[in-house]
């Protein structure tokens, strides 16, 4: 077997290893979904139905869907320009005290979550600002470190002689920025907001603690669900519900990122 030939089987297999090591986990998932009784020590489900999401609809999982898509796509808004912004500035090595920048901005990750919003929760209320404004705010902190990282490579490994062009071609700065950055930067600012996406979607103690039950999301949801007895079909359907949304939006990622690299090709 030549090299380019056992190069790409190991690819494929590699591939199809990552893809069953995701869906074996779910498919459990799906059988308790669908099943209406299911009893040890049956291998599958005794009586199939809809019991779970009848279950999950009634419990309030359409709300919770709205609520947790909308306070993920906020904090993507947010952190993703913010981090792009910090990166950029951190890649140019302009940035005075760029070490120190750096892990101010990576505090987060090394901070207890569940201190730093109990602490925070205080003084948001002393301030008097709204539960839902603080658990944006908190996220979009929380959501930093990841866009600020990916934003700060991919600047990094930008070639700015493409924007020079554009500018001595007559180019306005804007119109180079829309044209010509954002194109090439595209797969990673992708890949920045799915990760600050995925922060706001998949909150459960600042949402609990700062949100004050003002903002219901699938996370505390499930978490309610799951702390009850003789309802694992509604537990499983909310689950699902979590999980679907973020893989599908991770292979739009996925694409943007193959479609990059191959115009880069």
């Amino acid at each position: 077997m030549t090299a380019p030939r056992a190069a790409l089987v190991a690819s494929r297999t590699g591939r199809t290893l990552l893809a069953g090591w995701l869906v074996l986990p779910v498919i459990p998932l799906l059988l308790w979904a669908f099943a209406d009784r299911w009893t040890f020590p049956a291998l599958l489900p005794q009586e199939w139905g809809t019991r779970g999401l009848d279950e999950a609809l009634s419990a309030g999982a359409g709300g919770a869907l709205l609520s947790s898509t909308l306070l993920g796509l906020v904090v993507a808004a947010l952190a993703t320009p913010l981090g792009a912004m910090a990166g950029r500035a951190l890649a140019s090595r302009q940035v005075p005290g760029a070490t120190a920048v750096l892990a101010v901005l990576l505090a987060p990750l090394a901070l207890p979550p569940f201190a730093v919003a109990l602490g925070l929760d205080v003084l948001l209320l002393r301030l008097r600002v709204p539960p839902v404004v603080g658990v944006v705010v908190l996220l979009v902190v929380a959501a930093l470190p990841y866009t600020t990282i990916t934003m700060r490579a991919a600047y990094a490994a930008h070639d700015r002689g493409f924007e020079d062009e554009a500018r001595v071609l007559g180019a306005t700065r804007w119109r180079t920025v829309r044209s010509v950055q954002l194109p090439l930067l595209a797969p990673a600012l992708a890949g920045a907001a799915f990760l600050a996406f995925l922060v706001g979607w998949s909150d459960y103690i600042v949402t609990v603690l700062v949100g004050g039950g003002r903002l219901t999301t699938l996370p505390l949801l499930v978490a309610s669900a799951a702390s009850a007895t003789g309802n694992d079909a509604q537990v499983a359907v909310l689950s699902l519900t979590s999980i679907l949304p973020p893989v599908a939006l991770l292979v739009v990622v996925g694409s943007l990122g193959r479609r990059g690299r191959e115009q880069d090709r």
